[in-house]
């Protein structure tokens, strides 16, 4: 399929794909007119790649993981074992990111929660040293 097919079956913009292509994370067939040509396989391997960069990995590392995935009963299977310590430190990264984000979730409803029930203007940067409040 053409690149315009592509797009329309993957939701990926045109920029992406030639990106993720860039990376080495697709690698379509090129006609002798120089217009990529996608099989059935690259639109999965796009969506695992959407997956994976939402999980938060960079594409340096999906480049790594995607030789080492394979569909099994629509179930991905790591095929590397020795990419599990580095997916596994992703994951403490994520939940790290989590826990920052829900606690910062929480300072934002604790300020929210304290402003008078109109909510406009009441809360002001904090003043210098020395100067006046008004």
């Amino acid at each position: 399929m053409r690149m315009k097919e592509m797009v329309r079956r993957t939701g990926v913009h045109e920029r992406l794909l030639r990106y993720y292509e860039q990376q080495g994370l697709v690698t379509p067939d090129r006609l002798p007119s120089g217009y990529r040509i996608y099989g059935e396989s690259d639109v999965e391997t796009v969506r695992r790649i959407r997956c994976l960069l939402a999980a938060g990995l960079p594409t340096a590392l999906i480049a790594q993981v995607l030789p080492c995935i394979r569909a099994d009963d629509e179930l991905l299977v790591s095929t590397c074992p020795d990419l599990l310590a580095q997916l596994r430190r992703e994951g403490e990264r994520i939940t790290r990111a989590i826990e920052d984000l829900q606690a910062s979730r929480a300072i934002l409803d604790t300020i929210i929660t304290a402003a008078p029930s109109g909510g406009a203007g009441t809360l002001r940067p904090p003043q210098p040293a020395g100067a006046e409040a008004s």
